[in-house]
């Protein structure tokens, strides 16, 4: 009885890691750059249940010329701005795929944090003699989507 890492799972583990490595390279580079893709507006509003909010977007004044991962994902690194697209790509297509979609989306805790990191960062210069302990939305209510009058709030 061998290792753990005998020749033959090192080969396997190799084989693997080139495969992640290839179909990595497709999601980035792969027809018609898939990845680039998936980071636009319209990708996001295809699946149905982000309509109002799409549309409430192209109603945003400025904010409208971002893409959706501009503030809704870090972008303080590559890495952390990738993992996160997928934990959050995923929790939506099995939200999406088991119908727990809720009545009202909301951003959860985490993605309050992320709006609000990128908020100040866009703005560093206008905040930087700002309190920021306060969620930006709170006193610019119009730059929610449902603060610019596209969404009917409950």
């Amino acid at each position: 009885m061998g290792t753990f890492f005998s020749g033959k799972r090192l080969k396997v583990l190799a084989i693997a890691a080139v495969c992640a490595g290839l179909f990595g390279l497709f999601l980035m580079l792969g027809p018609p750059k898939l990845l680039a893709k998936s980071e636009t507006p319209d990708f996001c509003a295809s699946c149905h249940v982000m309509e109002a909010q799409h549309t409430a977007f192209m109603h945003s004044g400025a904010h409208r010329r971002l893409k959706c991962v501009d503030c809704h994902l870090p972008n303080e690194g590559v890495a952390s701005h990738y993992i996160w697209k997928s934990i959050d790509g995923m929790k939506d297509v099995l939200v999406f795929n088991f119908g727990k979609i809720p009545e009202k989306i909301k951003l959860s805790e985490h993605g309050a944090k992320m709006v609000k990191a990128n908020c100040i960062r866009c703005h560093e210069t206008l905040v930087s003699q700002m309190d920021t302990s306060r969620d930006c939305w709170k006193c610019h209510r119009r730059i929610t989507h449902t603060g610019t009058g596209a969404i009917t709030t409950n």
